[in-house]
């Protein structure tokens, strides 16, 4: 096919985009700009390019709305439980089980994976840094290893499938022009897989700095951590201390009672449930609303009006603090998808694909080889994930992963592999200016230290589940 200017346009500013995520650079005036002037150049009017601004960002915010909509809800929910001081008591039990630093290590892993599928990481690595790492050191599990198992099992593991949330999943499909579905499950098995990995390879590598409970460096270490503020709420008059109670057991059931109808529903009864893609993301957020209600009731029935509003308008700033950025990226990718382009630039009956155009005239020059197209794919988002976001590059991601698929491998694998890279670097566990400083702050630990510490298991996670991608699918 011909290439035009608009196409090498296009391409120029993605590779300037690239470079600014190298040098850790905000990316949204050049992508913003990019999708002004490719469409002023395609349209050969001016106007038209000003137009394309607003409607790369308004289809771009259509398509990614749920996404903010269902963080609104989980964090609306997980700050109600805050209010009760039931966060607290869910995972009060588990100390029990930390017998010594060997078991604290995998138990803290295992703890941190679930509660980010639910509630993202980082708004839960202040409950487990305040509740449970003391009592993993305590148990001889220096802090280092501590951290280290909650940037792995959370920023990494969780975060990386984002399954239940399916925050990075609907990006990276949207991107791509497939089902969420398909790129969610594949996500998944990567992402433990990956994760698996990564833990056992730091356990192995770091286990003998594991200590006895009666260890004099024990206390050390702790002391390290008594600057840390507890951010958790407690209930406020004893009155509250029975819900607190109650809904410290209702809400983890009702949510693996959820996750279990939905696993049913999809691998048992044989049928489709209509809970696939996002769907299943709107079933848990709906869920999470009735849970939300109920908690604020039982918090405050005279003023629960209020408590509930505003939840709900802290979980919209979160959201749109965390993923606001996306959507002037997506809007710029999306431009480059013919599913997109036509709408952006006013042009119905003219649906230009400039990514998938530029990437297709490349491969002319390149073999079809399903391993060189999924490590291409991984750098790329390792690169992307350098800007300390981590879902700030699956647009792109997503994009490049329709384009480059062939013969010997598909999108959907493209797009969870990138997934993987982008959200396992700058989702927080090999960069340090990501949310990898959290978990350091709260431990009292160097950041570049925890960074070094990760390094290796990370990239030997992510090079064993890129594989095994390549075999399995």
């Amino acid at each position: 096919m011909e290439l035009t200017i608009s196409h090498w346009i296009y391409g120029l500013f993605t590779l300037l985009i690239i470079g600014t995520m190298i040098f850790r650079k905000g990316v949204v005036l050049p992508t913003l700009l990019g999708t002004f002037i490719v469409a002023w150049v395609y349209n050969g009017n001016l106007v038209a390019g000003f137009k394309a601004i607003f409607n790369a960002n308004l289809i771009a915010a259509q398509e990614l709305f749920s996404i903010f909509l269902i963080i609104t809800f989980m964090l609306a929910l997980l700050h109600s439980l805050r209010d009760l001081g039931a966060d607290k008591r869910m995972i009060q039990p588990i100390q029990k089980m930390m017998i010594n630093g060997h078991i604290s290590f995998f138990v803290l892993a295992v703890i941190t994976y679930v509660i980010s599928l639910f509630f993202w990481p980082t708004p839960a690595v202040p409950l487990i840094c305040a509740l449970l790492v003391p009592a993993a050191i305590r148990a001889g599990l220096p802090v280092m290893m501590a951290a280290v198992a909650i940037a792995l099992a959370g920023q990494g593991m969780a975060l990386s499938s984002d399954y239940i949330v399916q925050v990075a999943p609907s990006l990276s499909a949207t991107a791509a022009g497939i089902e969420t579905a398909i790129v969610a499950d594949r996500a998944l098995v990567l992402s433990v897989i990956a994760g698996v990995i990564a833990i056992a390879l730091a356990y192995l590598l770091y286990r003998k700095t594991i200590r006895h409970r009666n260890d004099p460096l024990i206390e050390l270490e702790l002391e390290q951590m008594q600057s840390v503020k507890e951010t958790t709420n407690k209930a406020h008059t004893k009155n509250l201390t029975a819900w607190s109670k109650i809904f410290a057991v209702v809400v983890p059931l009702t949510l693996l009672g959820v996750v279990i109808y939905m696993v049913y529903e999809k691998l048992l009864s044989g049928r489709m449930s209509g809970l696939e893609g996002g769907d299943g993301a709107a079933f848990v957020g709906g869920v999470a609303v009735i849970l939300l209600l109920l908690s604020t009731v039982a918090f405050g029935k005279q003023h629960s009006l209020d408590y509930i509003t505003t939840h709900i308008t802290d979980g919209f700033v979160f959201a749109f603090k965390a993923m606001g950025p996306v959507i002037p990226i997506a809007g710029f990718f999306f431009l480059g998808s013919s599913d997109f382009s036509g709408s952006i630039l006013g042009m119905e009956e003219s649906q230009p694909a400039f990514l998938f155009d530029l990437v297709q005239t490349s491969q002319t020059f390149l073999p079809e080889n399903a391993l060189l197209a999924a490590l291409s794919i991984l750098i790329i988002g390792i690169i992307t994930g350098l800007d300390g976001s981590g879902f700030s590059g699956l647009p792109l991601t997503g994009a490049l992963a329709a384009s480059l698929e062939n013969g010997s491998i598909d999108a959907a694998t493209l797009a969870a592999i990138g997934q993987m890279g982008s959200i396992w670097t700058g989702g927080g566990t090999i960069v340090a200016w990501s949310s990898l400083i959290a978990i350091a702050g709260f431990c009292g630990i160097s950041v570049m230290e925890l960074v070094r510490k990760n390094f290796i298991p990370v990239i030997i996670g992510l090079l064993a589940a890129t594989l095994f991608a390549i075999f399995l699918w």
